[in-house]
């Protein structure tokens, strides 16, 4: 029998297509893994499902009954639970209070019945098998015990299904087992699973049925048992993006940069040489310890263990000015977040920087700096009327563009870019790319943490993919494919061999 059926759903936004007449059936009591890469359209056709969204066209039918305009609360009263990647919980609250939030227990004179509600929060733990103390601070329990409060959360609601996000992004091994017994526990009790995740062993492990999406479409579903992790991987990669011919061979200096058994935290056991002048791209799936690493180096997040050679010398890194009078410059991933200035104009983002690491030179010329700005505009074809706009007039593209600028006159050697084409169109990515292969062949040595495999495809010597805190592959350029690289991110890999013993 069917619990769910969402028929030829599409939904556009601003003109642009992200879902097409998709399909997903979803049978009672099963666990369905939701898969695609990034981008695919499965948090959109989530939302569709839990009222965040309503559809442009289609039909969404629940438990035989058509919820197709249904609001979030009415999801909600239907009996489906969304427990995202992000958990919905609140710090200084205590667990009893997460589960009974707007949901309190109050006698007729409006008083709590704190009691009776500790009493159901145990009566709901005892179910799944977990031991929680409802007066603790939700800021004490442990990532596990986060997840299990959000699930707990669901059951209390009498979640008939529950969507689970990225369950496991945060949780150890030990933990993931848990998380595993739980699911299991409600499915042999009839609750139903949307499963979503990018991990294949986890994947095989825990579900019964599949959905793939790619790029907006419906392309398969079937039984897990009678596929394989390389056959899904096919199915949501499917025929790989043009390399575009931007990427050329060029002659590399020596070792600059190694990294000996590295440990830091959201990575583990990192080890690493890059060369001067190389354009090394990192890659791995969401929570794999590629941008913690990139800000580790930074000195933004500490190195707990290992040995950081830079130039011949040991670095120990402190402080992002240490790093930065170490000619290291970082371009973090959300410009609009942790780059843009947005009350400073062009010209002020792209000093600012620079002047970090003047303070024995406290002035600052304007007819100097207009003259730095000058020759970066035309070295990186910056789009500006004038260098006295605010920097939030420009495209992102331009803005991405100022700030390689702002650390191109730092004089830094070592960039780590994380995500640097992010929110970017084609046409300026592109000149991104352009520009990552001219600092290169300038000599200078750029790290890229990319989850756009066809962009490493097109800037990166070496790729070093990540799985779980840990580099599991390092491959050459000719070896840099969407099907491989997602074969190691998902540790798909050993679900392979796993089935050959």
């Amino acid at each position: 029998m069917n619990i769910l059926e969402m028929k030829k759903i599409s939904k556009a936004f601003v003109g642009v297509p992200v879902l097409k007449e998709v399909d997903l059936t979803v049978r009672a009591g099963e666990v369905h893994a939701l898969l695609g890469e990034n981008g695919a359209g499965k948090s959109t056709l989530m939302n569709i499902l839990t009222g965040v969204h309503t559809p442009d066209s289609g039909q969404v039918i629940f438990d035989g009954e058509d919820i197709t305009n249904c609001s979030i609360a009415e999801s909600e009263k239907k009996g489906i639970a969304f427990v995202h990647q992000e958990l919905n919980l609140f710090n200084d609250l205590r667990v009893y209070e997460n589960i009974f939030f707007n949901k309190e227990l109050v006698t007729r004179a409006g008083r709590l019945r704190k009691q009776e509600m500790i009493h159901k929060c145990n009566d709901v733990f005892d179910r799944l098998g977990v031991s929680i103390d409802p007066l603790e601070m939700v800021e004490h329990l442990s990532a596990s015990e986060k997840q299990t409060l959000e699930i707990a959360k669901a059951i209390f609601a009498e979640a008939k299904l529950l969507i689970l996000d990225e369950p496991t992004t945060a949780l150890s091994n030990e933990e993931i087992d848990h998380l595993f017994e739980i699911v299991n526990k409600l499915k042999a009790e009839g609750t139903t699973f949307i499963f979503i995740s990018h991990k294949m062993p986890e994947i095989f492990r825990i579900s019964d049925r599949y959905t793939v999406l790619r790029n907006g479409e419906f392309m398969e579903t079937g039984n897990i048992a009678d596929t394989t992790a390389q056959k899904i991987t096919s199915v949501m990669v499917g025929s790989s993006f043009s390399t575009a011919e931007i990427y050329h061979t060029r002659p590399l200096g020596d070792e600059l940069m190694s990294f000996k058994d590295v440990s830091g935290p959201g990575f583990e056991d990192i080890v690493l040489s890059v060369r001067k002048g190389e354009v090394l791209g990192i890659t791995g799936l969401q929570g794999s310890g590629t941008s913690e690493f990139l800000q580790s180096v930074f000195g933004e997040l500490p190195v707990f263990t290992g040995e950081v050679v830079i130039g011949g010398k040991e670095f120990r890194n402190n402080s992002i000015h240490h790093a930065m009078k170490n000619r290291i410059a970082f371009l973090p991933a959300n410009r609009k977040e942790n780059s843009v200035v947005p009350d400073m104009s062009i010209l002020e983002n792209m000093y600012i920087s620079e002047h970090t690491l003047s303070s024995d030179k406290p002035i600052i010329k304007q007819d100097l700096e207009l003259g730095k700005y000058g020759v970066q505009k035309e070295n990186l074809n910056i789009k500006a009327a004038t260098p006295h706009n605010l920097v939030v007039s420009l495209s992102g593209g331009n803005q991405q563009k100022v700030f390689f600028a702002r650390w191109l006159n730092t004089e830094a050697e070592i960039l780590l870019l994380d995500n640097p084409t992010q929110g970017i169109d084609v046409g300026a990515k592109a000149e991104i790319y352009k520009l990552i292969l001219k600092l290169a062949e300038e000599g200078k040595t750029v790290v890229v943490n990319s989850q756009e495999i066809p962009e490493l495809q097109r800037i990166a010597d070496r790729c070093a993919v990540f799985y779980s805190g840990r580099i599991v592959k390092l491959l050459s350029h000719d070896e840099i494919t969407e099907h491989t690289v997602m074969m190691y991110a998902t540790n798909a890999v050993d679900v392979e061999e796993a089935k050959q013993l």
